[in-house]
């Protein structure tokens, strides 16, 4: 099967959908014919976006949720399931940055992110587990980060989440291998996306800039969606250098222990010096 035809005619659910990676991946699945339901907070945002795709027609559909509350996450899959007659895919794409010293974290900051990139997946995959079985087909994307395989300086928020979003879809993805449920875990790097620009409380920082060498966002979307076609666990973007680092890290590599001790100083010296990572 190509890797168009895998998503040809498929119904898919992307959260976090109206913007960055998951605007990209409803855009490219779209364009290798599937039917897609952008998933979003905000009506307004989620609205515009899906007009830029307007013309894909009746392929493009909208769904309101808030993905930090669970009954909204389980009424939008099982209404899309209802709706479409079945759930091919799940996108658990939406969740929120964080970069920020230990110290200066408060205890909503971290109910904030583990909501936001941690329990909207956990509600995402209970819902959506029990369609698929029953359909005895079905494939779950979620979206981690490198962050999420390597242990970054000043993202313990963020790492905590992410390393849980990898640790569950990797553990899913070998338990329900004989049931005809796939699951894989995303990883990007620095792909171009708003995601920079906020903080865990949902401010924006025009102060912040997108990395200059950032990946960008619609080539991160063909990487994803060609890695998951084959069916793959763990999809790095951009594939290299994140690739070496990873593995660098795991093999106990002591360039990896430096690179990382060096960014833990220049982070620290960042936030003393202007009290921001920014």
């Amino acid at each position: 099967m190509s890797n168009s035809e895998y998503y040809t005619d498929k119904v898919c659910i992307v959260t976090g959908g109206n913007s960055g990676i998951g605007y990209a991946l409803c855009e490219e699945l779209l364009e290798r014919g599937a039917i897609v339901y952008m998933a979003g907070r905000n009506p307004e945002k989620v609205a515009s976006a899906a007009e830029q795709l307007s013309k894909y027609e009746n392929r493009i559909h909208t769904v309101i949720v808030d993905v930090t509350v669970q009954e909204q996450v389980e009424k939008a899959i099982k209404d899309t399931a209802a709706e479409a007659g079945r759930l091919d895919f799940l996108f658990n794409n939406a969740g929120v940055g964080g970069t920020l010293p230990f110290e200066d974290a408060t205890l909503d900051d971290w109910k904030t992110i583990i909501d936001t990139n941690l329990w909207s997946v956990i509600y995402g995959v209970n819902t959506a587990v029990p369609i698929m079985a029953k359909q005895g087909y079905g494939h779950i994307i979620n979206t981690s980060s490198v962050a999420g395989i390597i242990p970054f300086p000043f993202q313990a928020l963020y790492s905590l989440t992410k390393f849980g979003v990898t640790g569950l879809t990797e553990c899913l993805k070998y338990e329900y291998a004989e049931k005809g449920i796939y699951f894989s875990t995303i990883c990007p790097s620095d792909v171009a996306t708003p995601i920079f620009k906020k903080s865990i409380d949902g401010k924006t920082h025009d102060e912040a800039k997108i990395p200059e060498d950032a990946y960008p966002a619609d080539k991160a979307a063909v990487d994803i969606l060609n890695r998951v076609s084959e069916q793959k666990g763990i999809i790095i973007v951009p594939e290299e250098p994140g690739t070496g680092g990873w593995k660098n890290y795991v093999l106990g590599n002591p360039e990896a222990e430096k690179l990382l001790l060096q960014m833990a100083h220049e982070r620290r010296e960042s936030y003393e010096k202007k009290g921001s990572y920014f």
